[in-house]
């Protein structure tokens, strides 16, 4: 087990390694620099800035700088948000983009879990053909799309809910509706067709025979080894909506950091570009090693395998 996680925890600095260079490197090759504008730079000032932010040296120095600083935790300062730390500007905004994914994963997992528990337990039945119409809608809509219908109908039309912001406890229920429909259709479509092979299984049919009540088939057996395709799926989900919350702050004008992402991208701030890429990329591999932590509990085979690597 210490070695699985020792062989993780190396392969996400890896990871993480090539992420930063390949960073550093593509927004070096984007045409221009930050300092364009409509209105023209003298070339004394330009001169200034580029000395400032060190770009006025040769570029495998700026490449070994910008390593040094990220080991230590320093991300540089925006070109636009005048003395304000990447890393600061980060933390501010996070907090909202969390609370936002939080609630989306757990509503994810919780909906789309049972959606897929009950279309297996009544298979070829109308919740079944319900709950799969609705999983092929969750796949098919893209996110954006959904929290426009969901703006325009329950917001513009019905009034229930405001058209944007992320003040009260109400103003959760359509981002996180937009956010979490994909995720919940894919979940409850691994869910069913996981929980249909369990029930159909030797063991299940011994156990039945045995004489073992319902409720300890089903909580004991049926869904600790049904649910293991979710938790795989943890991994990638959390990616979806970490990278979805993107657009669906900057539609419901949720302060977070997706949309100080776009807003970076607009203003060319190299360094919060990178530092919010990093970032992300860091939210996605913890996420992942999560996931492959937890399949290891719950899964003893995989536990087993590790102790025998060993």
């Amino acid at each position: 087990m210490f070695r699985y996680v020792v062989n993780k925890l190396f392969y996400m600095l890896v990871s993480l390694f090539i992420l930063v260079s390949a960073t550093f490197f593509l927004m070096k090759a984007i045409p221009g620099d930050p300092f364009q504008s409509e209105k023209k730079v003298p070339p004394e000032i330009r001169a200034r800035l580029f000395e400032q932010y060190g770009f006025d040296k040769p570029l495998y120095e700026q490449y070994g700088k910008y390593l040094v600083n990220v080991l230590h935790g320093d991300l540089g300062i925006s070109m636009k948000h005048v003395n304000q730390d990447v890393t600061d500007l980060i933390m501010k905004t996070f907090s909202a983009s969390l609370k936002l994914g939080v609630v989306a994963i757990i509503v994810s997992i919780i909906v789309g879990v049972l959606l897929g528990m009950l279309a297996a337990l009544y298979h070829r039945k109308l919740i079944d053909n319900v709950a799969m119409v609705l999983a092929v809608l969750g796949i098919a809509v893209p996110s954006f799309v959904l929290a426009a219908l969901l703006q325009f109908f329950f917001a513009f039309k019905l009034h229930i809910f405001r058209v944007m912001g992320f003040e009260t406890p109400l103003d959760y229920v359509l981002p996180v509706v937009a956010l979490s429909a994909q995720p919940i259709a894919f979940i409850a479509r691994l869910t069913r067709s996981s929980m249909l092979e369990v029930l159909h299984a030797d063991y299940i049919k011994t156990a039945k025979a045995k004489g073992l009540n319902w409720f300890t088939i089903m909580f004991r057996h049926v869904i600790r080894n049904g649910i293991m395709p979710v938790i795989t799926y943890m991994g990638p989900m959390a990616a979806n909506i970490v990278t979805g919350s993107v657009v669906i702050e900057q539609v419901f004008g949720i302060g977070g950091i997706g949309k100080q992402f776009v807003e970076s991208i607009t203003n060319r701030d190299y360094p919060l570009i990178m530092g919010i890429t990093i970032f992300y990329g860091v939210l996605l591999m913890l996420a992942r090693f999560i996931s492959d932590l937890l399949y290891v509990v719950v899964d003893p085979r995989v536990k087993l395998s590790s102790r025998k690597e060993g």
